[in-house]
């Protein structure tokens, strides 16, 4: 074997051994994202159980309130909502109530989003997004989080009611 034809199989050897580690690496990656797709799949169902449990509890506290599941393009949770008539001097108003909160989709972020809208006789009262990195989100501390806007919310209404 001449020295050229030598060194041409090595380098033949040295592309597909790249090619390898390549396909190797992007096989590595896809499974992290797909574990990863896991995690949040199984952080959403853990989160958005508990806020459906405290936005039922809450209808409990004020009745009233009409509560229903969310599942959409925009997340799963849950959302109450309450519309109540003002008669002030003869005057009809609308006073519209609500708190919705959302586990966002998975996203290339790879991040767990908890969204938080929440309006109190017509004007905003919440409007939050908390969010953990997928690798360092614990369920205890995001059902802390859920906890403590519902309490928020609850402090709010009963303040206005």
């Amino acid at each position: 074997m001449s020295d050229f034809e030598e060194r041409l199989q090595k380098a033949i050897s040295r592309g597909q051994k790249a090619r390898d580690a390549e396909g190797e690496a992007a096989g590595q990656q896809k499974e992290t994202v797909e574990d990863l797709r896991n995690l949040h799949s199984s952080l959403r169902i853990s989160v958005s159980e508990h806020i459906e449990g405290c936005l039922k509890k809450l209808c409990d506290h004020f009745p009233g309130f009409e509560y229903s599941t969310v599942m959409n393009e925009d997340g799963w949770g849950a959302r109450i909502t309450r519309d109540d008539i003002n008669l002030v001097a003869g005057n009809n108003r609308n006073l519209y109530s609500r708190l919705e909160m959302l586990v966002r989709p998975f996203s290339d972020t790879h991040i767990l989003e908890v969204t938080t809208k929440g309006t109190i006789r017509n004007k905003e009262a919440l409007n939050r997004s908390n969010f953990r990195f997928l690798k360092e989100a614990e369920v205890g501390d995001l059902v802390e989080i859920v906890d403590a806007l519902v309490l928020e919310f609850a402090e709010k209404y009963s303040a206005n009611g």
